[in-house]
């Protein structure tokens, strides 16, 4: 996040992984980001605060688990914060991942296999301090500080962010995530596109 601009911190955030591997997913992701924005807006509609957006760059990872001989992903993460004087709490966390649910649908999302290919793949990973576990959603992600090809992209907007449940930074997570035995392959940052201007 360039310097200067207003700090997003998790406790006060949400925070959206996004990612595919089916059909062109660069095509995909830009065409569900103004959709996505439409969508956050709709949702937090009574919040009445200006919504401030992070978006990471894009980046190549590889598939994690699933079916042998998958193609690879490409993966980015929005971090959604409030302008000042917004600290009444996020609107229900389960709404919104219907709505993510209904995006994914309208992209062709199905859901096959576990950790299958996907058209698209939209996860809520925390909102703001919101805490549940039931079989339609668990916050904040179970898998939030597993995964490269989350951190990853959340170290390009914050590398100073700490994420909740724990005290590392996302820079510090991801050194770790990348040397521990077995690790992924390094999230690979692409280079920035009409549609996704971020870049690293």
């Amino acid at each position: 996040m360039p310097t200067g601009d207003p700090v997003i911190t998790a406790q006060a955030s949400v925070a959206i992984a996004l990612g595919g591997n089916l059909g062109d997913p660069i095509a995909t992701l830009t065409a569900v980001r103004p959709l996505l924005i439409r969508e956050l807006h709709g949702w937090a509609a009574r919040a009445a605060t200006q919504l401030l957006l992070g978006w990471s760059p894009l980046f190549r990872t590889a598939p994690v688990g699933g079916p042998l001989g998958q193609p690879p992903f490409v993966n980015g993460v929005l971090l959604v914060g409030r302008a000042a004087g917004g600290r009444e709490p996020w609107p229900d966390a389960l709404a919104l991942l219907m709505r993510l649910q209904d995006l994914e649908a309208r992209f062709g999302r199905q859901r096959l296999e576990p950790w299958g290919p996907r058209s698209l793949d939209l996860d809520l990973l925390w909102c703001g301090n919101a805490r549940c576990s039931s079989p339609q959603l668990e916050l904040p992600h179970p898998c939030l500080r597993q995964r490269a090809f989350v951190i990853g992209p959340l170290a390009a907007i914050d590398a100073q962010l700490v994420l909740p449940g724990g005290h590392q930074t996302a820079a510090a997570l991801l050194a770790e995530l990348l040397s521990s035995p077995g690790a992924e392959p390094p999230p690979l940052p692409l280079p920035a596109r009409e549609g996704w201007p971020e870049a690293v």
